[in-house]
């Protein structure tokens, strides 16, 4: 039972963060803290265990991802290398600030993140992108898979500061980067949604890597467990790309939001009560 249930939260996380550019660790953490701490079907789950196999196995959902969209031409390499020196240093860090959670204390701030993160998935097509972070020094045209052409320009200190925040939560809750990065990408750095989306997965490989790495130094992770999602995040990743490029995800956005929320509400209350 326990193995199945593994190969359908790698399955599940990985088509749907690949699908919308959020890596999937947000469904992750909270599937394996509740198959474990709650259900107490996975029975070597911790708080920190559950963020550090997450990072491990975004490490492949990443990896995956961002190949599949760099051969599509949805990858901004060069936006991407620069993101990379602000959300590594700040994923490791992160990996290290996760032992200060206690079960509830982490409960209560993941429940606390997830609300915030769902409000922002809600509020991201409403609100209109932020123009004063473009500087005309740094514009340059890219283009889509469409062929269509995207002017966009942003200063390297302000790109480098803003991943490092993402970075450090990144870390900390085991999410991989996307899920905020995405939302950054789009809001404040007018990125076109195909690109954004493309060059999320390859902040969520890279600040996998430097996360894991730190807490496979602590020993959080849990390699049994991850050997069964690994196979099948690759997979749902591949699957999650595949939707992306063929169909409109807009609806997918809202069963993701939806349960984020709920999850984020029922881990705050959960700890409340």
């Amino acid at each position: 039972m326990e193995y199945l249930i593994l190969i359908l939260i790698g399955l599940l996380a990985a088509a749907l963060g690949a699908l919308i550019g959020i890596g999937g660790g947000v469904i992750i953490v909270p599937l394996l803290i509740f198959f474990g701490a709650d259900m107490g079907i996975l029975d070597r789950i911790t708080p920190q265990t559950a963020v550090g196999t997450s990072s491990l196995v975004l490490i492949v959902i990443g990896f995956s991802a961002m190949l599949s969209y760099g051969r599509s031409n949805q990858l901004d390499r060069k936006n991407g290398t620069l993101f990379l020196i602000g959300i590594m240093p700040g994923a490791f860090i992160g990996s290290y600030a996760s032992r200060l959670f206690t079960a509830d204390s982490f409960n209560l701030y993941f429940g606390i993140f997830l609300v915030f993160l769902s409000t922002i998935l809600i509020l991201r097509n409403r609100i209109k992108s932020i123009t004063i972070f473009q500087d005309e020094r740094y514009m340059k045209p890219h283009v889509d898979h469409m062929g269509e052409v995207h002017h966009y320009g942003f200063a390297p200190w302000i790109a480098v500061v803003s991943t490092f925040i993402v970075g450090f939560f990144t870390g900390l809750f085991g999410i991989g980067g996307g899920a905020l990065m995405t939302p950054l990408m789009l809001i404040a750095f007018r990125m076109p949604a195909s690109i954004a989306i493309g060059t999320s997965m390859m902040m969520v490989f890279f600040s996998g890597l430097s996360a894991a790495s730190g807490h496979v130094l602590q020993g959080n992770v849990d390699y049994w467990y991850a050997a069964f999602i690994l196979p099948a995040a690759f997979m749902g990743a591949k699957i999650g790309v595949w939707v992306n490029q063929k169909f409109k995800s807009d609806s997918l956005v809202v069963v993701l939001r939806t349960v984020l929320m709920l999850l984020g509400i029922y881990m705050i209350l959960q700890t409340i009560l």
